[in-house]
């Protein structure tokens, strides 16, 4: 009893390090000028026994709109080798141009979990007629009512599973019977007769006894499994914290219906670490480099009005002192100094927080000592970089003349000192805790914390400065 591995998981790894090797730059202008002026014979012509790797390097360096045209001309089996290599941005793109029918046909030649990963990526108008013109609709409709980012939608159909009283014997010949379909066999679920989970077995486990010892002897305590349901960030934790080559995914009967492997889990890394990376610099998690200038503005512009709203009241901060500057307009030329230093701080404590979240590296019973942590850090890096300015201010103060030069220096070192601390700390706090409430921590990096470092720094510096500096001079 076995659900033979997809080979195309091997097949994409190696056409994927090849989309990264130079481009045939002599069949990429020949192609180019058979597309412009539309020879569709000789373009496929040129193409036929290009290897789907060097394929895909072709069709990347086109334009959009002529790599489209050409995806449509390709034979189906070709065009469908190339859809399996590309990533699902690049997919969605390449496809838009292209027929029910013939979306239809490319569906039907990718195993399931790549026609189910295609479908996904199309708008939802186009996939029930889609569906409705395949004999695997079913099965597929089931794979995609799983919701995105979930165990269901990510998981692969195919495994190798064998039946609990089976010996070794039958169940080598069953998995040899299947072997031209198996690329990578990194364990061997155990199921009843009613396809429940019930174990697993490791290759040593058949290499290293009998063909006559039962299966049911040698199988091993299954360490974990997930629902479809569950979230492709706790399977990542779960694998993660119990060093799992797969996990398989069962039904609210225990029933094995797929599994995530090594593969599935470096993408939910890859996958995470993007959506973190967009979200700390400020712009929408789903945006695309061929983004519409509209898409473009509506994911951007509300994190630039959000930055543009911190600013202001960072600016009201400043103006606010207005009268401490007149007294000493000194004090202007440290200011961004002071908000670089708080930037910069908090930005690196967020970043190493909001990554040992997403890794699971963070003991959240460790919350006091980890921010006590952050603390003395800041505290010694922070005194540090304020001696230095201090010694700075001192020696700018030997060539141009400065009103009371050891308090303008000292206020400016305590002012960077503590800047750093505030920064730090508030960098590491915040994400720990909008994580403890259930949101996702990388919102609190970026603009968020930025801007509010700005606004805590001014203060900051403003309230040192003017009780160390321009008390002197009034």
């Amino acid at each position: 009893m076995t659900q033979p591995e997809s080979a195309s998981t091997a097949n994409t790894e190696t056409a994927a390090a090849g989309v990264d090797r130079p481009v045939d730059r002599d069949k990429l202008h020949e192609l180019e000028r058979l597309l412009k002026k539309e020879k569709r014979g000789k373009t496929v012509k040129l193409v036929a026994d290009t290897p789907p790797d060097e394929l895909i390097r072709l069709l990347i360096n086109l334009p959009l709109r002529r790599a489209r045209r050409f995806f449509t001309w390709l034979p189906e089996t070709q065009a469908a080798a190339a859809l399996v290599l590309l990533s699902p941005e690049l997919r969605a793109a390449l496809v838009l141009d292209l027929s029910v029918e013939r979306l239809a046909r490319l569906a039907g030649l990718l195993e399931q979990d790549d026609a189910a990963e295609l479908l996904g990526d199309l708008p939802e108008e186009l996939v029930e007629p889609i569906l409705a013109l395949m004999e695997s609709a079913e099965a597929l409709r089931e794979r995609l009512a799983f919701a995105e980012d979930t165990a269901g939608e990510i998981m692969s159909s195919q495994f190798v599973a064998v039946l609990n009283d089976w010996d070794v014997g039958t169940a080598t010949r069953m998995i040899r019977r299947k072997a031209a379909e198996i690329s990578k066999l990194y364990e061997i679920y155990v199921v009843d007769e009613e396809r429940r989970l019930v174990g697993l077995l490791k290759l040593r486990d058949f290499l290293l006894n009998s063909a006559d010892t039962p299966v049911q002897q040698l199988m091993r305590e299954l360490p974990a499994s997930v629902g479809p349901e569950t979230d492709q960030e706790e399977v990542l934790e779960l694998a993660m914290r119990l060093d799992l080559q797969t996990v398989p995914v069962v039904d609210e009967d225990q029933r094995v219906i797929g599994r995530i492997t090594v593969e599935e889990l470096a993408e939910i890394v890859r996958d995470e670490a993007e959506e973190d990376m967009m979200i700390m610099s400020g712009v929408a998690p789903d945006a695309l480099p061929d983004d519409s200038v509209r898409r473009i503005i509506r994911a951007r512009l509300p994190w630039l009005l959000g930055g543009l709203v911190g600013a202001s009241l960072a600016g009201l901060v400043v103006g606010s002192f207005e009268g401490r500057l007149q007294q000493a307009a000194i004090l202007a030329s440290f200011i961004p100094i002071v908000m670089a230093m708080a930037g910069n701080a908090g930005i690196q404590a967020s970043a190493v927080t909001v990554q040992g979240l997403a890794a699971g590296n963070v003991w959240h019973g460790d919350f006091g000592s980890r921010l006590g942590k952050e603390f003395l850090g800041a505290l010694i890096n922070g005194t540090m970089v304020a001696v230095v300015l201090t010694l700075l201010v001192l020696l700018v103060a030997e060539f141009v003349p400065l009103i009371e030069p050891l308090r303008l220096a000292l206020a400016a070192g305590l002012s960077v000192a503590t800047v750093t601390v505030v920064a730090a700390t508030f960098g590491a706090g915040v994400p720990l805790i909008l994580d403890r409430l259930g949101f996702d921590p990388a919102v609190a990096s970026g603009v968020f914390i930025m801007t509010a470092n700005d606004i805590l720094s001014v203060l900051v510096y403003f309230l040192i400065a003017s009780s160390i500096y321009l008390t002197q001079l009034v």
